[in-house]
């Protein structure tokens, strides 16, 4: 059966970005740091230098990408990211969680806009055609989610790095549940743990 599957990356602070983030200035001064681990070193946004990930950072990536059929994000992490350039640059269907329908990109985008979680889960399900679903952020969006009891799976990648300002994962989430390690990959640039969502 289909999971869905929260992933994140935080700083060891419990970050997902840094302070100002936001169109035009993606994850915040400093945020870029968080995902090094994704473009194989320090980066910046007017500088990509295209290195490849380290090996553990790849194994973890591809094993959790094989398993995503579709996916759900919110309206904000689509903004901040430029939408990616007017492309979906994840496996399947994109649902982008949003208030503002009316912008809603060409079908051949990859993505759609829909107002609500249940909707989004339940068309990316659909989507996924019996795959995973991929819920990628932001944090609001994964702790709505929680709170709803609607995750099966959290995967937290967290980068060596103290933000101390930016948007924290659980800020305001009020959530008593257990969570059982399923697997952990560590890399000189993240230390990645799956974990079992136990019952909210």
């Amino acid at each position: 059966m289909s999971k869905v599957v929260a992933s994140i990356t935080t700083s060891v602070d419990g970050f997902v970005t840094g302070p100002d983030d936001g169109p035009s200035r993606g994850l915040g001064r400093g945020g870029e740091r968080l995902h090094q681990w994704v473009m194989g070193g320090p980066w910046t946004y007017e500088h990509r230098p295209g290195l490849p990930m380290h090996e553990v950072d790849q194994e973890f990536y591809d094993a959790l990408a094989a398993r995503i059929g579709s996916g759900v994000v919110g309206r904000g992490m689509h903004d901040a990211a430029g939408g990616w350039g007017g492309t979906n640059p994840f496996p399947g269907l994109l649902f982008v969680l949003t208030h503002r329908t009316e912008d809603q990109p060409a079908p051949d985008c990859g993505f759609r806009f829909v107002t609500g979680l249940d909707e989004a889960l339940a068309g990316a399900r659909e989507a996924a055609g019996g795959a995973d679903v991929s819920i990628g952020g932001g944090a609001d969006v994964i702790r709505q989610a929680l709170a709803a009891g609607r995750v099966d799976e959290l995967v937290i990648s967290t980068a060596p790095v103290v933000l101390g300002r930016g948007k924290r994962l659980f800020d305001g989430l009020e959530l008593d549940v257990d969570l059982e390690v399923l697997k952990v990959h560590s890399s000189p640039l993240a230390t990645h743990v799956r974990y079992a969502v136990g019952p909210v």
